[in-house]
């Protein structure tokens, strides 16, 4: 059985979609289809921000949103030019879909749930009559002269345009290699660390503002830091294993990391604090109380690995006590051995060879007719709703380049 469609997009996750709505809502006429491999669409979406959904940041500059790409910086400026985040929120709310901003600039719908952007898309597509099959995994692609055809599990399609967004799937990217494009090799890229240490053994759900390091390399972040009984975790690691992704995977994840726990005071600045409590606070046991903005259980931990006791008053501190707990506040190395994926927001930096695409209509330079957009190729972002960014962005550039050409 052979379907003929204008349009065929490969994948169902939040760059198909919004692709394919932006599409026929351009020009209704087109015939769309979205094939998907698994049983359900917008999985990723589903599970995203809690089950929040995450849809973007408050950053509305280009070229300050860029700088949250560890890969794609560069090629993204002039996508986020044509369709940046104030872009997205409008379209969302063109589509009685409204947004929120958190303290922390993450942006999530106002119902606090990710199925009003499923049901958005859902509704959008049915209403459009775009076509939703699912449980259509793609075995192979032919390019003929001005057609595609795919062929799946089920049965051959054809199109005239073919646009995949089929996310980190080593399938595809098989038989894309196959047609001759570079597929840079996948790595996680958010994951958080893990880390056997006394200090902070019994410290799960404790979290410090705090500046990290990866020893012997310029990888460097500041966040917060949470403490999880696995190891480390929160913002600051999450932006270290992003921008670190390539580094740490060729170190398999073995490598030292060096935490100042007053993220920008130095060590030189920490011993004079500390000799300066000393004088003041003469007389109190030191264990008992942070002198520093993060909690009370980090710093008896600190305090107890400068080979200080639980009894020991300030004034009784010697100079290798003081230098003792100067370095463990500023200068702290950790162990890690291995890495865990961050909750189900699994992000792998690696996909199609940024080269080999025209920024300005994300058509491959290979193949005419072929586009992409989403984390199918070599982009992907920290973590605070930046990598939908890219998935609207993209999608809304391949949409645009189609009903215009």
């Amino acid at each position: 059985m052979n379907s003929n469609y204008d349009i065929i997009i490969v994948g169902g996750g939040a760059a198909g979609f919004f692709t394919a709505i932006n599409i026929v809502e351009s020009n209704p006429k087109l015939k769309v289809a979205i094939l998907e491999r698994g049983k359900t669409v917008l999985e990723k979406v589903r599970i995203s921000g809690g089950g929040r959904c995450n849809v973007t940041h408050a950053c509305f500059v280009p070229n300050d949103l860029v700088k949250f790409y560890p890969r794609g910086e560069k090629e993204l400026r002039g996508p986020f030019h044509q369709f940046c985040s104030g872009d997205t929120i409008e379209w969302f709310e063109k589509h009685d879909v409204e947004l929120k901003i958190e303290d922390d600039g993450r942006m999530f719908p106002t119902t606090d749930s990710s199925q009003t952007i499923i049901d958005c898309f859902l509704g959008l597509t049915q209403k459009l009559k775009i076509e939703v099959l699912t449980g259509q995994s793609v075995q192979s692609l032919f390019h003929g002269d001005n057609y595609w055809k795919v062929e799946t599990n089920h049965e051959t399609f054809s199109c005239q345009k073919l646009v995949m967004t089929t996310g980190s799937n080593p399938k595809i990217w098989e038989l894309l290699e196959n047609m001759n494009h570079t597929i840079i090799p996948p790595v996680p890229s958010l994951f958080t660390f893990n880390i056997k240490d006394t200090r902070i053994k019994d410290l799960m759900g404790v979290s410090a503002f705090a500046h990290v390091k990866v020893k012997g390399t310029k990888l460097e972040a500041s966040g917060p830091l949470l403490i999880t009984h696995w190891g480390m975790s929160g913002p600051g690691i999450l932006r270290l294993s992003a921008w670190g992704a390539r580094i740490l995977a060729e170190k398999k994840y073995q490598f030292v990391l060096e935490v100042n726990w007053l993220n920008d005071i130095t060590f030189d600045e920490a011993m004079e604090s500390l000799k300066e409590l000393k004088q003041e606070h003469a007389k109190k046991i030191v264990s008992k109380k942070s002198p520093f903005e993060f909690p009370n259980r980090l710093w008896e931990s600190l305090v107890l690995a400068s080979a200080i006791d639980t009894e020991t008053k300030w004034a009784d501190l010697t100079k290798m006590q003081l230098t003792n707990l100067a370095n463990q506040l500023t200068n702290g190395q950790f162990q890690v051995n291995g890495k865990s994926t961050f909750k189900e927001e699994f992000v792998t930096a690696g996909g199609v060879d940024l080269r080999e695409i025209n920024f300005k209509t994300m058509e491959s330079k290979l193949h005419e007719n072929l586009f992409f957009a989403g984390e199918i190729v070599n982009i992907d972002a920290i973590t605070g709703g930046f990598n939908f960014q890219n998935a609207w962005t993209s999608g809304f550039i391949v949409a645009n380049s189609i009903t215009t050409s």
